[in-house]
């Protein structure tokens, strides 16, 4: 299984379909899932996102990711009206967790990354939150059997946020955001993001091999 990486925000193609691809990750970004006019990649994006549901590709979204997958199905994403959501926060996990096969097995006390000033507003149809804030925005969500998305940035830690937060400073200064605390709150968590976080990429890839397995032998 060979890792193939697009980058389409400095004018790499992305690939038409995923027939040649046992899995889709949409990572997360500056963007907004909506600003097809600025960032004319999201359309082909959210098409991908939209084949690997219906193809039932794994298919995992992470922060921008997330929102782009809940309006390619359908859904709608805007602005969080009580403000940027940034910090170590808890990930609320529901019920319906349980029984999901990538994070059931990840649904016990946990914290993560979070930076991200849009949420996913309303769900789409026949989708499943997995997880909720504190304060009610959707951290996590089964949109199809094997596709995900997290609102949370499991791959951050501060080496990451520290260049992110550089370059959002005077916006946050702005706004009265104290990047420095959540700098050191980032710093102070590495170690247990890690731990917590690296079971959803070894999960995922279990996953990813699975499908693998499936579309070379046509087992269902």
């Amino acid at each position: 299984m060979l890792l193939e990486v697009r980058r389409p925000y400095v004018g790499e193609v992305l690939p038409d379909g995923l027939s040649d691809h046992c899995g889709l990750l949409v990572l997360g970004g500056s963007a907004g899932a909506n600003d097809d006019t600025e960032f004319p990649w999201l359309p082909h994006t959210r098409q991908l996102i939209r084949t690997g549901a219906a193809e039932n590709v794994p298919t995992l979204g992470i922060c921008l990711g997330l929102q782009l997958a809940a309006v390619a199905l359908g859904g709608q994403v805007h602005r969080n009206p009580a403000g940027q959501q940034i910090g170590v926060l808890d990930v609320g996990w529901l019920p319906d967790t349980a029984g999901d096969p990538l994070f059931g097995p990840l649904a016990d006390p946990r914290r993560a990354v979070q930076w991200n000033n849009d949420i996913v507003a309303v769900m789409p149809r026949g989708s499943t939150v997995l997880a909720r804030a504190a304060t009610g925005e959707v951290q996590a969500a089964r949109f199809a059997s094997r596709s995900w998305g997290v609102q949370w940035h499991p791959e951050a830690g501060s080496d990451i946020i520290r260049d992110w937060a550089e370059g959002d400073r005077d916006d946050a200064v702005e706004r009265g955001v104290d990047l420095d605390r959540y700098l050191e709150e980032v710093a102070a968590a590495d170690e247990e993001m890690q731990k917590s976080w690296r079971p959803l990429a070894t999960g995922f890839a279990a996953v990813l091999a699975s499908s693998e397995v499936t579309a070379t032998t046509g087992r269902a």
